[in-house]
């Protein structure tokens, strides 16, 4: 027993030595901040003080700001740091050219995203990102870049919150969860107060009204894999597949997506 007691005491000391040591390393936490790069149709934000303005490409985006879309309208928005970000953007989102790997969380129409948390800390061995969002009203599609461990992505939803780690998503206020590569953990309440923890991966989706997880209906894999796209090659290079931690997904044209990856078929892979 008191070889136990002391065994734990040294792991306590050694947990906080570490801790400091870190601490003392790590680089003033800067701030994260979200650009708007793509706009179609028209879109608001509020800095958080009930006062609203009509959102643009190239506006800033930083924590506690509110963006609401107009029906029949989306807003593409790439989270990154704050010196990165900065630089105006064209007014015309055709022009824009997304990198490879990048943050960005599409907006649908009819929704209501707050940015509760941006931020990121360099510890000099790696940079730690915390992103807290609050999907209030609607729909949000997103890609994430692989996190480093100690990062957190989540995006919480009336009566849950979902934990997002290097994939390519979709999550409604209503407590759908659609993973088109990776995986997504949901913690959802249930009326009766019942919490339910769910783990969603390639290819399907939670419903938490439901409880069950199916496939993506084909319209959905399509509309994401359009959206992947565009976030990650840019609205006028349509190409036939896109990476994602240097893995290939190539599109059907029957199915949109096949969830496979490998080697290229004539058609674009995926069974016809």
């Amino acid at each position: 027993m008191k070889n136990l007691q002391k065994t734990l005491s040294l792991i306590v000391v050694v947990g906080i030595a570490v801790a400091s040591v870190v601490s003392a390393s790590a680089a003033p936490a800067k701030e994260r901040v979200g650009k708007v790069v793509r706009l179609q149709g028209a879109a608001r934000y509020s800095t958080g003080n009930n006062l609203w303005q009509p959102l643009k490409v190239g506006v800033i985006l930083k924590s506690g700001a509110i963006v609401q879309t107009a029906q029949d309208s989306f807003v593409d928005i790439v989270l990154g740091d704050e010196n990165a970000s900065a630089k105006p953007a064209s007014q015309d989102y055709q022009n824009y050219k997304p990198v490879a790997e990048q943050d960005l969380v599409r907006l649908w129409a009819d929704s209501v995203l707050s940015f509760d948390k941006l931020a990121m800390t360099e510890t000099g061995a790696d940079v730690l990102t915390e992103t807290q969002l609050d999907l209030r009203m609607g729909r949000i599609f997103g890609t994430t870049k692989k996190l480093s461990a100690g990062s957190r992505y989540e995006v919480k939803i009336p009566n849950g919150v979902a934990g997002i780690r290097g994939t390519i998503y979709t999550v409604s206020s209503d407590g759908v969860v659609q993973v088109l590569v990776g995986s997504v953990v949901i913690a959802y309440t249930k009326p009766d107060g019942t919490v339910i923890t769910q783990v969603v991966t390639g290819g399907y989706q939670f419903d938490a009204k439901t409880g069950q997880v199916t496939e993506i209906p084909d319209y959905d894999q399509k509309t994401m894999v359009k959206a992947a796209k565009e976030a990650r090659v840019g609205p006028n290079t349509p190409p036939t597949s896109f990476v994602v931690d240097q893995t290939i997904y190539y599109v059907s044209p029957r199915t949109g997506f096949n969830g496979n990856s490998g080697t290229s078929t004539p058609n674009g892979g995926g069974p016809e």
